[in-house]
């Protein structure tokens, strides 16, 4: 019968000899996979949202993470004084501020 089914042979030392990275490489890679596709961009949107928020100064008009958008009439270091109408100023955290932009914008231009 062992003309149709080869014979096994077990090498009782082979298995040993692999120290057990061979385990670990497919941890790692997964790591590095996660860490360029979620990671990483995350940690630059977190950047690239903090240095918009230091940069905002008054007369700059901006949209809020609520979706409200007006023009920035006081700002101090944790809140601002946000005009979104004639005479309608709201005050807004400035960390919900979503984006900047351009000059004009409110006035439809």
């Amino acid at each position: 019968m062992s003309f149709f089914i080869s014979d096994a042979m077990a090498e009782g030392s082979a298995a040993a000899q692999g120290g057990g990275w061979e385990g670990l490489i497919p941890l790692v890679l997964l790591f590095v996979v996660f860490y360029f596709l979620l990671i990483r961009p995350q940690q630059k949107k977190v950047k690239e949202h903090k240095n918009l928020v230091q940069s905002l100064k008054k007369g700059d008009e901006i949209v809020t993470y609520g979706g409200l958008l007006g023009k920035i009439r006081e700002i101090n270091d944790s809140f601002c004084d946000l005009e979104i109408a004639d005479n309608v100023i709201v005050k807004v955290e400035r960390h919900n501020i979503a984006r900047l932009l351009p000059k004009g914008t409110m006035r439809g231009e």
